[in-house]
């Protein structure tokens, strides 16, 4: 037997044995039981259920259970399945615990992960979730300690949204000549006029973008939820922040670098050229086409808006935000921003985003007369 990336225990072959038949007690009739080779996943098996959740999520989820099993070793208790007495002796000491990256203990949306990330262990593994309820107490009285003390850590940092005014200054300072400057504005702008995620934005590749009339209808596959939107693409009032003119200069310019398929947000070198593919101690690593990471395109939205002094969170996420809170300034509907940005039905995170417009707009202050 063995342990997989996200926590599964697996039998191997040599595990594996006949099914069994059996009486049942009760009844007195032969029934089938499982035995170890029910139990048995084959290595192709194994990589398709490892493969069904972001890569993000998975070193995340590994990390917090390879945590919990070193704790629950260290303290003499079972981790799975896990009693409800260990969750909350647990969630107790990551609240006091230093990490080592800061120093402080956990804060509660790390403490939230940490426990979905068991909870579905227990669950991918045959067993029950644990009892929650101590678990829950202890982090309550958590949140309630962290808010009285004013503590940063009381409310989870949120990436800065990324709004037309904030998106025109980071864009100001630009080379729009050169193919770096190009693919950065079609990357921002691309990124906000199809709230994507950066991992969604660049997977997409050449043949995802279609001329149209409106400008250009983008496909993007959105992993979340499992299903594909068609983003109509439209020209802009401002040609600096105009996404479909930004995309098409950039396409121009990847086609005359000899770029008409492949990946659509490639690397640049330093040169203002399309990068070579990487190499490290002679082999290859990366994408072989050149594609960006996910973590590279992030780090093009920051730089973009630290170079134009913008305080706040910034990160990959500010375009996604900012799209839906712009959309709903401007009048848009829930339904219609989450069929756009690829977000479940009933998504509270857009629920939130959307309350940044909607708690003003919609206050009952509104109206009462003061």
């Amino acid at each position: 037997m063995r342990t997989i990336g996200r926590g599964l225990a697996v039998l191997t072959d040599a595990d594996a044995v006949d099914a069994e038949l059996v009486d049942d007690e009760r009844t007195g009739v032969e029934v089938a039981v499982h035995t170890d080779r029910d139990r048995h996943l084959s290595p192709e098996t194994v990589a398709a259920i490892e493969a069904s959740a972001a890569a993000s999520t998975r070193r995340a989820y590994g990390a917090d259970r390879e945590a919990f099993i070193a704790w629950c070793a260290g303290e003499g208790r079972t981790s799975v399945p896990a009693s409800g007495e260990t969750m909350a002796e647990w969630v107790r000491h990551l609240t006091v615990a230093p990490r080592k990256r800061t120093g402080a203990p956990a804060g509660p949306s790390t403490i939230e992960r940490a426990l979905s990330a068991v909870t579905s262990w227990h669950l991918e593994q045959g067993y029950p979730k644990p009892n929650m309820r101590g678990a829950r107490a202890v982090l309550n009285a958590y949140r309630d300690r962290l808010a009285e003390a004013k503590a940063a850590a009381a409310q989870p940092e949120q990436a800065a949204a990324a709004l037309p005014g904030q998106i025109r200054a980071m864009l100001d300072r630009a080379d729009r000549a050169a193919l770096a400057g190009q693919r950065n504005a079609a990357l921002v702008l691309l990124g906000f006029a199809t709230a994507a995620r950066v991992s969604e934005l660049v997977a997409l590749d050449i043949a995802a973008v279609a001329e149209a009339e409106h400008g250009y209808d983008v496909t993007v596959y959105r992993k979340k939820v499992r299903r594909h939107t068609t983003n109509a693409i439209l020209y802009g009032t401002d040609p600096a922040t105009c996404p479909v003119r930004a995309l098409r200069a950039y396409l121009a310019a990847l086609a005359a670098a000899g770029r008409t398929e492949g990946p659509l947000f490639v690397r640049v070198d330093r040169w203002d050229r399309l990068a070579p593919p990487l190499t490290r101690g002679g082999r290859p690593i990366g994408d072989p086409a050149g594609r960006m990471t996910a973590e590279a395109a992030a780090e093009v939205i920051e730089r973009l808006a630290d170079t134009a002094g913008l305080t706040g969170a910034w990160s990959g996420h500010s375009l996604r935000r900012g799209f839906a809170t712009a959309a709903r300034a401007a009048g848009h509907g829930p339904l219609e921003i989450a069929r756009a940005g690829g977000w479940a039905d009933g998504s509270r995170v857009l629920a939130r985003y959307m309350d940044d417009v909607d708690r003003v707009k919609n206050s009952p202050l509104v109206g009462i007369g003061l």
